[in-house]
């Protein structure tokens, strides 16, 4: 037990490059994501959002599709929709926003 919580705390060992960033030297629109998380999983909720803005509608995505295997609902397919929506929105207003703060 005392060894998982260990791995958790110390994932910043374990994360992988960005592919994008090392062969162009340019963000990806997911750049960020798994710093984000770690910072989620310590509990600096503000950090997490300033590294990476769309973790939040993802957790909520996730957090649906998971319960949606559990509990049925009715509008579940346009509850998803929407929440799709929202995040690949985030994750592309995010990423016009840090490119042009990068390049201005």
């Amino acid at each position: 037990m005392f060894s998982q919580l260990t791995i958790l705390l110390s994932a910043k060992d374990y994360m992988l490059p960005c592919l994008n960033k090392k062969l162009f030297g340019i963000d990806c629109p997911g750049c960020g994501m798994q710093r984000s998380v770690d910072l989620l999983l310590h509990g600096d909720f503000v950090g997490a959002f300033k590294m990476y803005p769309a973790v939040y509608p993802i957790v909520l995505l996730l957090l649906f599709l998971i319960s949606n295997l559990f509990l049925k609902l009715k509008y579940a397919h346009q509850i998803k929709f929407f929440l799709m929506l929202v995040t690949a929105g985030t994750i592309i207003v995010s990423y016009i926003l840090k490119m042009n703060s990068l390049f201005n």
